[in-house]
């Protein structure tokens, strides 16, 4: 029985997907079917003549039935005139007639819709949105303040009209719902473990950024060009903390390659010395050279010379 009620469910559910799916199909942008704007421009212009002919010639008669018919030609000329759209590069009119949609006007030039008509105008330059700075978790649970600027266009003119209310408003939310989703899921700093973080795998990070604003601006006809970080950092409350901690990291890594450098030098210079046999060491006098070179070569001041005028041992 709860095997049914599930199915019948999932049923359910993938029907009204579907039907959402579909209803979203019904809504995409196709070019406005109609005359080109310069030839009703020219059958304006040439109604407008023929009415203003008229009703001059009728008018001197008088003749009313040419005084009709020459207000009707200028009446039908004000009507064409009043259908004649200009869209200027960078720009789209979405048309719809009767509360249906019935195309887009793209590009420049001169259109001629239908005069009862609405035209709602939309850009389709590209824009960019800078989200505000946001404090959030990272994956480790510490507090970073994180920033992003997301570049995006208009591809799907239909769907940014009627898919939503407020076309701007909208990107500008799910970037910074995006942002913030993306923060919690990596650490701020990998700590030399070789995962990805914010800080180490940028290119990745932004990447899956401008993946998921995509998916999420999708139903609005938007296209996501290019997404950025452009701040990230500790929050004030623990930017000291973590800066010290960064700084002893960093230090450790540069002790240790002193370090490393060094005992490879005094391995250098033994062996130098052996092979050229130009003095014998013993154990002890082996000794005393390594700790006298480490402590010159990994020391942070200036060595101060000691001369000894007796022996070693003395």
């Amino acid at each position: 029985m709860t095997v049914e009620n599930a199915g019948t469910g999932t049923d359910e559910a993938a029907s009204a997907s579907t039907g959402l799916e579909q209803s979203r199909g019904e809504i995409r942008e196709r070019p406005a079917v109609g005359p080109p704007g310069g030839v009703m421009i020219l059958v304006h212009s040439i109604l407008l003549i023929l009415g203003i002919v008229l009703v001059s010639e009728g008018g001197v008669g008088p003749h009313w039935g040419l005084v009709a018919s020459g207000g009707v030609l200028i009446l039908l000329a004000i009507v064409v005139v009043v259908g004649v759209v200009t869209v200027p590069p960078g720009q789209a009119q979405v048309v719809q007639l009767y509360g249906r949609y019935a195309g887009t006007l793209r590009g420049g030039g001169l259109f001629w819709v239908a005069p009862s008509s609405k035209r709602t105008k939309i850009s389709t330059r590209i824009r960019s949105h800078q989200t505000e700075s946001a404090k959030v978790n990272d994956a480790d649970g510490n507090p970073i303040e994180i920033a992003a600027v997301v570049v995006w266009q208009v591809q799907d003119t239909a769907k940014a009209v009627f898919g939503v209310d407020d076309l701007t408003s909208f990107v500008a939310l799910q970037a910074e719902t995006t942002i913030r989703q993306i923060a919690s899921q990596y650490p701020y700093d990998d700590d030399g473990e070789g995962h990805p973080s914010l800080r180490g795998a940028t290119e990745e990070v932004t990447a899956r950024l401008a993946g998921k604003i995509a998916d999420r601006v999708a139903p609005a006809g938007v296209k996501i060009i290019e997404a950025r970080l452009i701040r990230l950092a500790y929050a004030q409350e623990i930017a000291h903390a973590m800066l010290r901690r960064q700084q002893a990291g960093a230090m450790v890594a540069a002790r240790q390659k002193i370090v490393d450098g060094a005992v490879g030098m005094v391995e250098s210079a033994l062996e130098r010395l052996d092979a050229d046999g130009l003095i014998e060491l013993d154990p002890e006098r082996k000794a005393a050279m390594v700790s006298n070179m480490l402590v010159v070569l990994c020391s942070d001041h200036p060595a101060q010379p000691v001369v000894n005028t007796g022996t070693l041992y003395q």
